[in-house]
């Protein structure tokens, strides 16, 4: 059985050595880049399944880095590493394409607990279906949004965020049940990752979808679902 990649983007030889003992040891493989320009060629020749990418490397500015992985790597989740503790930091470097963050120092079992759910939230599940709603098509089995027919890139947690709430078109899902779903039960960090993912989302989907929210309850998809056989 193949192994998962991991790609590791990390400037700091002590924390990058760190970082493969803990994948490697978590039954990943795992590789190392430690500039911008290593981990764009790694990218390219190796497609990892998921990227820890530290902000703070000495060739390229972490977010616009953050920007050309996504660019080059669509669906392959990435998780921003920083010592950077500004809610604006976060913000952007979820905007420039992040799945997910944690602020350094962070403890080693939490990091790869969250690789495991983000990497677990990847696989297909048996029974997926595809669902219709208005004038948007979401194939759950390969992960494709499609608008009469064109396909809407999203990321993988902008997809998975939408299928939970296009499954339930109509109804109110909390906040908690999406942070639940979508990232992990035992999310360590706030939730601020979920509203900057349902703007995107809404610019994304523009007047063809309607996700309403709701003031300290959550939010809902407001077109009434049709799931085809």
């Amino acid at each position: 059985m193949t192994r998962e990649r991991i790609l590791v983007v990390e400037d700091d030889a002590i924390i990058g050595s760190e970082l493969l003992k803990a994948l490697s040891a978590g039954g990943y493989e795992a590789g190392l880049a430690t500039s911008g320009a290593a981990a764009l060629a790694d990218v390219r020749a190796h497609p990892p399944d998921l990227i820890l990418l530290d902000l703070g490397l000495p060739d390229m500015e972490g977010v616009e880095l953050c920007r050309r992985l996504r660019a080059v790597l669509p669906q392959t989740v990435i998780v921003v590493l920083t010592a950077r503790t500004e809610e604006f930091e976060v913000v952007v470097a979820l905007d420039a394409g992040a799945d997910d963050y944690l602020t350094k120092p962070f403890r080693l079992t939490e990091l790869v607990a969250r690789i495991r759910a983000h990497l677990r939230r990847r696989a297909i599940e048996p029974g997926d279906r595809v669902i219709s709603v208005g004038r948007l098509r979401l194939d759950l089995p390969a992960r494709r949004a499609h608008i009469d027919g064109t396909e809407v890139l999203l990321r993988p947690k902008e997809f998975d965020l939408l299928a939970a709430l296009v499954t339930r078109a109509g109804e109110v899902v909390t906040r908690e049940q999406l942070m639940d779903e979508v990232w992990d039960e035992n999310w360590f960090g706030p939730t601020k990752t979920l509203d900057v993912h349902v703007s995107t989302l809404r610019r994304k989907l523009g007047s063809y979808g309607q996700i309403t929210t709701l003031r300290g309850r959550g939010y809902r998809y407001e077109r009434d679902a049709v799931v085809e056989a």
